[in-house]
């Protein structure tokens, strides 16, 4: 054929595409199937072999089951309408499942979507099912019909329990409660290979105790795989009480029963008639406890003697002596000692009998064989009033102290004496004094420790005693009231201090401040160190003159113990001068306005380079500016050149001149060579005023010229002296046509220049009017001087006249003053109005001057 004789170099796609327009598909087979069985993998092949074998009905559905190479969403797209089942086999082959469910939606295939479901195994394909998605809302009326295909037909037939699995939780998922009981109806109540499955009879009743508490009761009476205890306690959390307690009284739970029917249902009468049928220890336990809980004392009592159990004695005890039920009591106490060994239980017999006024029976007891808390229950029967059974308990364990006070209050004084005098010691006061804590008279007992705390050694005793019984306030009142005590030790101060460390860390300042020469300082330290007491450690450093702890633990603690006037008393007094060093960065990190403050104050300790380098280091020099200010002082070369770089990052140009004017010690040329290309005028003038400085004029002229700066030129050339560099100045100002500051050099160097020079200059430039005023004044000064010599002549002349009028005398004074020895005449020394001539100054504005 044509096909078959044209080379492959087309897209068999496209091919298919306009055959299959012109619906002459058909004239492709054998040439399909050539390309098939000469092994092509192009999908547009199989896709058309597909269409075919669906159009000529050739077995197409062995060639969809068989076949891999096509496209499922292509041949099943075109196989819709044509044959739905063949769609349906297309897409389930390539999974393509939104595809599918809108086919066997649509198409009303739920059995076929039901069984797809199952075997597919895909949560998320369930969701899109169950619950609808964007392509595919959902339809009531589809879902009722997809479950009811997979409760009557799909789920019966599955003997995965996986496949299950998935079912039952994508139900779940779903939040279908009523289906998901069918479903489970369907697999566990009707003979299936899931019907004894323990998880699936679970899931049954608590789906029913969550949906439809009706029917838990028929499910718990037909199953029995099911987790009993669980559901049980389940059933209890949902309200289901009478469904529990079937449930463990079904599996012979007793006690677990029982406490359904007190705890839940609340009827002690029924739990009763219980525990009489079943008749076993642990349900009388169980109810004997309820009974107890309710407050039937007597009941509960006879129902543990029926369980002959003994366990709750001390429950028992307090709520029937709450009760006021010793009667009763004392017949549960015997049976509770026929069989535990207890001290409690002993003890509460003894009290029991005491309460009961059995004196006899307790005197019984006290002589025969015991391990009763005696000592304790006669500190009851004190404290209930009960004094002659306290008297028995105490004379039956020589409790002298107890005893006396017990006498006391039964009025037997003189007794009480004889046991006093019967201790008489410190051993006796001490015992005393604990009675006294016991019996909470803080009164007495502070009588009592008064005795004893002027002994050192029974001091740490004491306090430990009362820290026991958490007594502290009363313990801190007596320490208190014996500072005063003639025989008060430090022990006492120091101890009392380390108390308020304790337990009132408020009142621990005001203490050390009275008494901090009177405490043991190091142990106080340490006491401080282990509550957090910073500020009262660092004060008992300073008192100890151990400035550099203090330092250390304001620096480590600074939150808590750093006020910065005492920092500063303490800083300049330690002796390790690195915790200088510490203290700045302490303050650079936490109060960097105040680091001018701090750094005034260790002024005349530290070492002002090391300081400026540690701020440089962290760029942070703008924060010590007023310290650097104040150092300047010593006219260190680091202070200098940080404090220059600050003002020049300020671009304080008035401060950075006064800077350099006042402290000579930094590199003047180096920061001469910055300034001279800093953006702006007044640094660049700097920069030549250095150059000044270090006698460079002509590098200063140079900058004044280059940003024509040119009266600071002309101070410049005056500053050097030079006449050469001030010619050259007057040069460059007529080179470069500038004959109004040609005048004014004239003006400022006019001490500089040469006459000749000036007047060539002005000569060949045309520059006589600029420099007339020069000449001017030139003239007046030399005018000046031959007034002047006038002036001294005239003078000489009259005082020769005078001379000459004196007479011979006159003569014979020798020779002539005006002509000087051999007529010719001294050196004339030229005065104006008696003083030396001076070369005027010139001053614009004076007569006489321009």
């Amino acid at each position: 054929s044509l096909v078959g004789a044209t080379p492959a170099q087309f897209a068999v796609a496209d091919l298919v595409d306009e055959v299959e327009r012109r619906n002459r598909l058909k004239i492709l087979h054998r040439w399909l199937e050539a390309r098939a069985s000469e092994g092509s993998q192009d999908t547009g092949v199989y896709n058309a072999l597909a269409k075919i074998y669906i159009d000529s009905n050739y077995d197409p559905e062995r060639f969809l089951s068989s076949n891999r190479l096509y496209d499922p969403r292509v041949v099943g797209a075109y196989s819709e309408k044509r044959d739905p089942g063949l769609a349906f086999l297309a897409y389930s082959q390539g999974e393509c499942d939104d595809e599918l469910l809108r086919l066997t939606s649509d198409n009303a295939m739920f059995k076929q979507q039901a069984r797809y479901l199952i075997k597919r195994r895909d949560l998320g394909l369930w969701a899109k099912a169950l619950a609808g998605c964007e392509p595919h809302p959902l339809n009531q009326s589809h879902r009722r019909q997809l479950v009811d295909q997979i409760v009557s037909y799909a789920l019966p037939d599955a003997d995965d329990p996986e496949e299950v699995s998935v079912c039952v939780k994508a139900f779940m998922a779903a939040n279908l409660p009523q289906e998901l009981i069918e479903l489970l109806e369907r697999i566990i109540l009707e003979p299936t290979p899931f019907s004894n499955n323990n998880n699936l009879q679970n899931l049954l009743i608590l789906t029913a105790v969550k949906v439809d508490a009706s029917r838990v009761a028929d499910y718990i009476s037909r199953l029995s795989n099911f987790d009993a205890p669980d559901i049980a306690e389940i059933c209890l959390a949902n309200g289901l009480h009478e469904e529990a307690f079937d449930i463990y009284k079904r599996f012979e739970v007793n006690a677990d029963a029982i406490g359904v029917l007190i705890d839940h249902v609340g009827s002690l009468d029924r739990a009763y008639e219980y525990a009489e049928r079943c008749d076993q220890p642990a349900v009388w336990s169980r109810l004997g406890k309820a009974q107890l809980d309710g407050l039937r004392i007597k009941e509960a009592i006879d129902s543990y003697i029926r369980a002959d159990d003994p366990a709750n004695y001390a429950e028992v005890t307090e709520v029937a002596a709450r009760a006021g039920k010793f009667d009763d009591l004392v017949r549960f106490l015997l049976m509770a000692r026929k069989k535990v060994r207890e001290p409690a239980v002993e003890s509460e017999l003894l009290f029991a009998y005491a309460k009961t006024e059995r004196l006899v029976d307790l005197e019984d007891m006290l002589r025969g064989p015991n391990i009763a808390q005696v000592q304790r229950v006669g500190d009851r029967c004190y404290d209930e009033g009960l004094f002659e059974a306290a008297r028995l308990l105490f004379q039956s364990v020589s409790n002298w102290a107890r005893l006396a006070s017990t006498l006391v209050r039964l009025g037997d004084y003189q007794s009480a004496v004889d046991c006093g005098r019967k201790a008489n010691s410190t051993a006796v006061w001490k015992d005393v004094h604990a009675a006294c804590i016991a019996e909470k008279e803080f009164r007495l007992a502070q009588i009592c420790g008064l005795h004893l705390i002027i002994h050192a050694e029974e001091l740490v005793p004491m306090i430990a005693l009362y820290e026991s019984g958490g007594h502290v306030d009363e313990l801190c009142a007596l320490l208190q009231n014996g500072l005063g005590l003639e025989r008060a030790h430090m022990g006492m101060f120091t101890e009392l201090a380390i108390l308020y460390c304790k337990y009132r860390p408020a009142t621990i300042m005001d203490h050390l401040k009275l008494y901090w020469s009177r405490i043991n300082i190091p142990k106080v330290i340490r006491a401080c160190e282990a509550a957090h007491l910073w500020p009262e450690l660092v004060f008992l450093y300073v008192h100890y003159d151990e400035f550099d702890n203090a330092t250390q633990t304001i620096i480590a603690h600074s939150a808590d113990a750093w006020e910065h006037a005492s920092f500063k008393d303490i800083v300049v007094k330690v002796s390790n001068t690195e915790l200088y060093y510490k203290a700045l960065r302490m303050y650079l990190a936490e109060q960097p306005l105040l680091l001018n403050d701090l750094l005034h104050a260790m002024m005349p300790r530290v070492d002002h380079t090391r300081v400026v380098a540690m701020f440089l280091k962290s760029d942070n020099i703008p924060l010590i500016k007023q310290y650097l200010v104040a150092a300047q002082s010593t006219n260190n070369k680091a202070v200098n050149e940080a404090l220059n770089e600050l003002l020049i990052e300020e671009q304080d140009f008035v401060g950075l001149r006064g800077s350099i004017d006042s402290h000579d010690n930094f590199d003047g040329i180096g920061l001469a060579q910055r300034l001279e290309k800093h953006e702006l005028l007044e640094f660049r003038r700097i920069a030549a005023h250095l150059y000044n400085q270090a006698k460079r004029w002509r590098q200063s002229l140079g900058l004044s010229k280059k940003d024509k700066l040119y009266k600071d030129a002309m101070a410049t050339a005056r500053l050097s002296a030079s006449a050469e560099i001030a010619e050259d100045l007057l040069r460059y100002f007529v080179e470069s046509g500038n004959p109004a500051c040609f005048s004014a050099c004239l003006f400022t160097c006019y001490d500089l220049v040469r006459s000749d020079v000036v007047m060539e200059l002005a000569w060949r430039h045309g520059l006589a009017n600029e420099a007339m005023p020069y000449f001017i004044n030139l003239m007046r000064e030399y005018q000046a001087k031959v007034d002047g010599l006038a002036t001294e002549v005239g003078e000489l002349k009259a005082k020769v006249e005078r001379g000459a009028a004196a007479g011979p005398a006159a003569a014979a004074v020798g020779p002539n003053q005006l002509l000087g020895p051999a007529g010719l005449g001294n050196r004339l020394m030229l005065t104006h109005n008696g003083t030396p001539a001076s070369t005027p100054s010139f001053t614009p504005g004076q007569p006489g001057h321009l």
